[in-house]
């Protein structure tokens, strides 16, 4: 039985079908805000990585926020996949305690990003060649911003009541801001429906963009102030963009390559209990998107995708969580080789569904 299933957006859709998909289409990789639920993504990009499958034949954009933007970091990296390793080990081998402080907790996840992106090979990470990073934050405003627990929470508790109502008055509570590693700006912030910021990365601000990215409003302190981008507070940037929101691919014969957790897309952080919030449907006309068949997930330690809660479950049992998040390694280390032969054999076609 498949580990996984595939689905592709109108254009992209017929390319398979026709038998014309090439990785060399792949103009973007997708990744989304899923804390740690991006553990069962580690074999796919593991694959990727490995057999140099993209940027071929030019740069590809590598797009995230939170988890997606470290996973994506370590790409860049003089030693990508020794790199990946050390984040995966980090991350699972991190333990928290009940009195932790979002500052506690801030620290931890810094060590986490030292663990695995080195001060030095930052100016080899962005003259890669092969790919681009794009990380997407969100820049706090009033009350979310706060530092004071409080009334941080009564600042998202007003945000989700208006967000429930139009996404739009996201914009009244975040700022998006995105630090893009390349000459010019990413296609996507240049268009006229873009809202936000965007800034260049560059060897002091990397690290704490990538930091910033997965700053969780309540669990973890935002970073202030980034260098050369506008002041202010960054917290995580699926308070905004969550899963995906933008149309990245530049032009119709370029796709956005997505693995997810699950088959449902979610616009926003906030929008999780909302189930009529879904994307445009013209975001996903170039994405062909993988994701965990249900019967591999049911396999899975505990049954489920790795999750923050898992934190809370075992959080007086660290070495119990610590072996399940490894089981969960394990056992998607195939999910990339199920997709690449795939694709090499042409099979795609058979199994791709509509998105």
């Amino acid at each position: 039985m498949s580990r996984i299933r595939i689905k592709a957006g109108k254009n992209i859709y017929t390319t398979i079908k026709d038998g014309g998909f090439k990785f060399n289409s792949i103009s973007t990789y997708f990744g989304p805000a899923v804390g740690p639920r991006w553990l069962i993504a580690c074999g796919f990009d593991l694959t990727l990585l490995k057999g140099g499958f993209l940027g071929r034949s030019k740069p590809v954009q590598l797009v995230g926020s939170s988890a997606g933007a470290f996973r994506f970091a370590a790409w860049l990296q003089p030693e990508a996949i020794e790199s990946y390793q050390k984040l995966i080990e980090a991350y699972i081998n991190v333990t928290y305690n009940k009195n932790d402080t979002p500052s506690i907790v801030l620290g931890k996840i810094t060590n986490i990003i030292n663990a695995y992106l080195e001060d030095d090979a930052l100016p080899f990470a962005l003259a890669n060649k092969k790919y681009r990073l794009v990380v997407i934050t969100a820049r706090a405003r009033g009350l979310v911003a706060s530092k004071n627990i409080s009334l941080q929470k009564l600042g998202l508790a007003t945000c989700f009541v208006l967000n429930y109502f139009n996404r739009e008055n996201i914009y009244k509570f975040a700022d998006r801001v995105v630090f893009y590693n390349a000459s010019k700006p990413p296609a996507f912030c240049l268009k006229s429906q873009f809202r936000g910021t965007y800034v260049q990365m560059n060897e002091i601000n990397f690290k704490y963009a990538v930091l910033a990215s997965g700053a969780i409003p309540l669990v973890i302190d935002g970073v202030r102030d980034i260098y050369g981008a506008p002041r202010g507070v960054y917290r995580d940037g699926g308070l905004i963009d969550y899963h995906l929101t933008h149309q990245f691919a530049a032009k119709d014969n370029e796709f956005v390559l997505f693995f997810h957790h699950q088959e449902r897309i979610i616009p926003g952080w906030l929008d999780k209990n909302i189930i009529r919030r879904v994307p445009e449907s013209h975001i996903l006309d170039n994405v062909l998107m993988v994701f965990p068949s249900q019967s591999f997930i049911e396999n899975l330690p505990d049954g489920k995708v790795p999750d923050r809660t898992d934190l809370v479950t075992y959080i007086d049992e660290p070495e119990t969580r610590i072996k399940n998040w490894r089981k969960a390694v394990e056992l998607s280390a195939p999910l990339g080789e199920e997709f690449l032969e795939a694709v090499e054999s042409g099979k795609i076609r058979n199994v791709v569904e509509e998105l």
